[in-house]
Protein backbone atom coordinates (compact mmCIF):
# COMPACT_ATOMS: atom_id res chain seq x y z
CA UNK A 1 0.00 0.00 0.00
CA UNK A 2 2.69 2.26 0.83
CA UNK A 3 4.51 2.01 -2.20
CA UNK A 4 1.26 2.56 -4.37
CA UNK A 5 0.64 5.85 -2.21
CA UNK A 6 4.52 6.68 -3.13
CA UNK A 7 4.34 5.73 -6.70
CA UNK A 8 1.02 7.88 -6.77
CA UNK A 9 2.79 11.01 -5.11
CA UNK A 10 6.20 10.88 -7.12
CA UNK A 11 3.59 10.64 -10.58
CA UNK A 12 1.63 13.49 -9.21
CA UNK A 13 5.21 15.10 -8.30
CA UNK A 14 6.16 14.66 -12.41
CA UNK A 15 3.08 16.18 -13.70
CA UNK A 16 3.39 19.26 -11.37
CA UNK A 17 6.82 20.22 -12.10
CA UNK A 18 6.11 19.56 -16.02
CA UNK A 19 3.07 21.47 -16.21
CA UNK A 20 5.22 24.27 -13.98
CA UNK A 21 7.96 24.48 -16.65
CA UNK A 22 5.23 24.74 -19.21
CA UNK A 23 3.98 27.77 -17.17
CA UNK A 24 7.46 28.93 -16.21
CA UNK A 25 8.21 31.03 -19.67
CA UNK A 26 9.41 27.65 -21.54
CA UNK A 27 9.92 29.56 -25.37
CA UNK A 28 7.31 28.66 -27.51
CA UNK A 29 8.48 26.28 -30.48
CA UNK A 30 7.92 28.54 -34.10
CA UNK A 31 5.85 26.66 -36.48
CA UNK A 32 8.67 25.71 -38.40
CA UNK A 33 9.92 23.68 -34.92
CA UNK A 34 6.57 22.12 -34.17
CA UNK A 35 6.26 20.62 -37.80
CA UNK A 36 9.16 19.04 -37.88
CA UNK A 37 8.57 17.57 -34.07
CA UNK A 38 5.70 15.81 -36.11
CA UNK A 39 7.87 13.78 -38.85
CA UNK A 40 7.49 15.99 -42.19
CA UNK A 41 7.73 12.87 -45.06
CA UNK A 42 7.72 13.40 -48.61
CA UNK A 43 4.53 14.40 -50.46
CA UNK A 44 4.02 14.71 -54.51
CA UNK A 45 2.21 17.69 -55.20
CA UNK A 46 -0.04 16.45 -57.36
CA UNK A 47 -1.01 14.15 -54.92
CA UNK A 48 -2.37 16.83 -52.19
CA UNK A 49 -4.67 19.01 -54.26
CA UNK A 50 -8.33 18.37 -54.46
CA UNK A 51 -7.20 16.72 -50.63
CA UNK A 52 -10.15 17.86 -47.86
CA UNK A 53 -9.02 19.71 -44.97
CA UNK A 54 -10.27 18.97 -41.85
CA UNK A 55 -10.39 21.06 -38.46
CA UNK A 56 -10.18 19.41 -34.66
CA UNK A 57 -13.46 18.20 -35.29
CA UNK A 58 -13.45 16.33 -38.15
CA UNK A 59 -15.37 18.97 -39.97
CA UNK A 60 -14.27 19.98 -43.62
CA UNK A 61 -12.80 23.44 -43.94
CA UNK A 62 -12.11 23.14 -47.56
CA UNK A 63 -10.32 21.36 -50.21
CA UNK A 64 -6.66 22.28 -51.25
CA UNK A 65 -6.84 23.97 -54.78
CA UNK A 66 -3.31 25.03 -55.07
CA UNK A 67 0.07 24.64 -53.76
CA UNK A 68 2.46 27.91 -54.30
CA UNK A 69 5.36 29.43 -52.84
CA UNK A 70 5.95 32.81 -52.46
CA UNK A 71 9.40 34.76 -52.96
CA UNK A 72 10.42 34.16 -49.14
CA UNK A 73 10.91 30.21 -50.45
CA UNK A 74 7.33 29.48 -48.21
CA UNK A 75 4.71 26.78 -49.34
CA UNK A 76 1.41 28.02 -49.04
CA UNK A 77 -1.38 25.83 -49.51
CA UNK A 78 -4.41 27.49 -51.22
CA UNK A 79 -7.50 26.69 -49.76
CA UNK A 80 -11.36 26.91 -50.80
CA UNK A 81 -12.78 27.89 -47.56
CA UNK A 82 -16.25 28.25 -47.41
CA UNK A 83 -19.30 28.49 -49.23
CA UNK A 84 -21.50 25.38 -49.32
CA UNK A 85 -21.06 22.10 -51.84
CA UNK A 86 -18.35 24.32 -53.58
CA UNK A 87 -20.48 27.71 -53.99
CA UNK A 88 -19.25 30.66 -52.57
CA UNK A 89 -16.46 29.83 -51.28
CA UNK A 90 -13.24 31.62 -51.41
CA UNK A 91 -9.05 31.56 -51.64
CA UNK A 92 -7.11 31.33 -48.56
CA UNK A 93 -3.23 30.66 -48.10
CA UNK A 94 -2.75 28.13 -45.19
CA UNK A 95 1.18 27.93 -44.61
CA UNK A 96 2.48 24.19 -44.95
CA UNK A 97 3.87 23.93 -41.22
CA UNK A 98 0.39 24.41 -39.52
CA UNK A 99 -0.95 21.14 -41.62
CA UNK A 100 -0.18 17.55 -41.67
CA UNK A 101 -1.33 14.76 -43.27
CA UNK A 102 -3.06 12.00 -42.59
CA UNK A 103 -4.48 9.19 -45.29
CA UNK A 104 -6.43 10.71 -47.93
CA UNK A 105 -7.19 14.37 -45.83
CA UNK A 106 -5.09 17.07 -44.56
CA UNK A 107 -5.53 18.06 -41.18
CA UNK A 108 -5.58 21.60 -39.47
CA UNK A 109 -3.04 21.33 -36.92
CA UNK A 110 -1.76 24.73 -35.84
CA UNK A 111 -4.65 26.84 -37.50
CA UNK A 112 -8.22 27.07 -35.77
CA UNK A 113 -11.60 26.87 -37.43
CA UNK A 114 -11.88 30.79 -36.50
CA UNK A 115 -8.32 31.54 -38.13
CA UNK A 116 -9.77 30.46 -41.43
CA UNK A 117 -12.94 32.75 -41.32
CA UNK A 118 -10.67 35.40 -40.60
CA UNK A 119 -7.77 34.84 -42.86
CA UNK A 120 -8.34 37.31 -45.86
CA UNK A 121 -9.21 36.33 -49.38
CA UNK A 122 -5.66 35.06 -51.35
CA UNK A 123 -4.57 36.97 -53.89
CA UNK A 124 -1.94 35.78 -56.97
CA UNK A 125 1.15 38.28 -55.64
CA UNK A 126 4.30 37.11 -56.53
CA UNK A 127 4.33 33.79 -56.20
CA UNK A 128 4.82 30.46 -58.30
CA UNK A 129 3.18 27.62 -58.46
CA UNK A 130 4.49 24.17 -57.22
CA UNK A 131 4.68 21.58 -59.95
CA UNK A 132 2.92 18.59 -60.01
CA UNK A 133 5.57 16.66 -59.83
CA UNK A 134 7.71 18.45 -57.05
CA UNK A 135 8.00 16.73 -53.87
CA UNK A 136 7.65 18.60 -51.00
CA UNK A 137 7.55 17.52 -47.03
CA UNK A 138 4.87 17.66 -45.15
CA UNK A 139 3.82 16.92 -41.62
CA UNK A 140 2.34 13.24 -40.10
CA UNK A 141 -0.73 13.71 -38.72
CA UNK A 142 -3.39 11.40 -37.21
CA UNK A 143 -7.02 12.16 -36.71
Amino acid sequence: MRVQLAAAALAMLVLTSTAALALAGEPALTPEQRMQARYPQPARVGDLIGLPVLDDRARTLGYVHEIVRTDKDQILLIVDYGGFLGWHSRPIAVPLEVVGIAGRHISSLDMARHDYESAPTWKDTSVRAVGADVVIKIALARH
